[in-house]
């Protein structure tokens, strides 16, 4: 073996592959990527950028060219179904983007299909999930509400079931056309998101918002829906499941009262219970949740969400 390196044409090989890498980089440095017609479309994002924190709900808006366009949104595995927009802007459809409050912060993909006349054109939006810090509640029940007997547990395991079957249904027609109203006056715990330590045990995060109001105060309808479900559950109490269509519904549990049958069509701010201390519970106040197309979601996000000129004004 003498003393002098030769190269190998698997190293020169290699050298070469490396040194197109770099003419490729630095190509895309100077030149637009724009220089490939289809290639935005294919970047994820490529169409926009939205951002929300955990248990928010973020009003998005995809241009479509046609009033009669079918949109479709997928986002972490939910579905999420878009209405036309209202008047001059009749060819946008929007969307209501629920983010879990267990969602994982960080970049997420929507995207969403736009189908119109046998076409289906794709498009692409980020998704930024902000972290929100939700605090630590401490709470002393009566040993009965907390540590269940095989009787009990097999009534909440049911109760669980009928819950997420009436859930899982969308009704494909949007059911309200005006913002969401506040269904009770009262004083607004801000527990939603909490992780409960029931009497030294970790238990789920509270995914409803509570609102403290003295018993058999009236709890009107945030919007027009249907009461797709009265109940009388262990944990809930007396409570009334509205379906918005869409893939929205509200909740309103621990009632005194249920003032509505199941299949009724309700109307916004029509009394639908009274508050009341059923089920597990400390003391009277309104459990309100929001499911927004599986997402459990904060119901004061719904409830401040900026809607005028997206709906059209209440009839």
């Amino acid at each position: 073996m003498n003393g002098t390196m030769q190269s190998s044409p698997l190293l020169a090989g290699g050298r070469a592959h490396a040194w197109a890498i770099m003419a490729v980089i630095l190509l895309a440095s100077v030149f637009p990527v724009d220089l490939l017609p289809s290639a935005p479309h294919e970047l994820r994002g490529a169409d926009g950028q939205y951002s929300g924190k955990q248990g928010h709900v973020v009003l998005v808006r995809v241009p479509t060219g046609s009033s009669t366009a079918d949109v479709t949104g997928r986002f972490l595995g939910r579905t999420i179904p878009f209405f036309p927009a209202p008047g001059d802007r009749a060819e946008d459809a929007v969307g209501l983007l629920g983010i879990d409050m267990q969602d994982k912060p960080g970049m997420h993909e929507l995207m969403v299909e736009v189908r119109e006349r046998g076409a289906t054109r794709r498009l692409s939006y980020n998704v930024l999930v902000i972290k929100e810090n939700y605090p630590v509640q401490h709470l002393t029940l009566p040993s009965e509400k907390v540590d269940l007997d095989d009787e009990n547990l097999v009534r909440v395991k049911a109760e669980q079931e009928q819950v997420q079957t009436v859930l899982q249904g969308m009704s494909r027609e949007r059911l309200w056309d005006s913002p969401f109203l506040e269904p009770v006056q009262g004083e607004v715990a801000g527990v939603f998101g909490r992780t409960r330590i029931i009497n030294g045990q970790a238990r789920s995060p509270h995914n409803g918002e509570d609102i403290t109001a003295p018993s058999g105060t009236l709890v009107v309808a945030m919007n027009d829906g249907i009461a797709r479900l009265t109940v009388d559950h262990f944990f809930s109490g007396k409570g009334v499941f509205l379906d918005h269509g869409l893939g929205l519904y509200s909740m309103y549990f621990h009632l005194a009262e249920v003032l509505v049958q199941d299949g009724a069509m309700v109307k916004r701010g029509q009394p639908i219970g009274k508050v009341g201390a059923t089920g597990r519970t400390t003391g009277p106040h309104l459990h309100l949740g929001v499911r927004l197309n599986g997402a459990r979601v904060n119901p004061y996000a719904l409830v401040n969400l900026p809607l005028d000129g997206v709906v059209q004004a209440s009839r």
